[in-house]
């Protein structure tokens, strides 16, 4: 997914400010769902972020184009694994690793049926 950096997005020198990143990642897989008619809230529940791990290699500025790209790592029980890099002009600037739970409504964590893992397969699978 390609982004825009905005000036709202960045700090007083015009650098996008470190919880951003968070934010663009976030975008990026709610995004794969909306082009496909879809929503990340589905009919039984939701995901939530568990773990995140980031690393900063390089800076984004006011005006940048980025790229995001997710990878789905691992499926688990009630959880799944991604990796979600950014790039600015094919140069990674950023990664996250980042597990996410999926939770009923009334915030529980649920076993991820097979409808949902074949949809998350089909999403973020290479």
């Amino acid at each position: 997914m390609k982004i825009r950096v905005y000036y709202e997005d960045t700090d007083a020198g015009g650098v996008v400010y470190h919880s951003n990143y968070l934010n663009f990642c976030e975008r990026a897989r709610s995004e794969v769902f909306f082009i496909r008619g879809l929503t990340p809230v589905l009919e039984h529940g939701h995901f939530i972020a568990k773990r995140v791990e980031a690393d900063y290699i390089a800076s984004a500025k006011l005006g940048d184009e980025l790229d995001i790209r997710s990878e789905l790592l691992e499926m688990r029980g009630a959880s799944f694994r991604l990796s979600q890099t950014i790039f600015r002009d094919n140069k990674k600037i950023f990664e996250l690793d980042i597990i996410l739970v999926y939770i009923t409504f009334d915030a529980k964590p649920q076993k991820i049926t097979s409808d949902v893992r074949n949809l998350i397969k089909s999403l973020f699978e290479g």
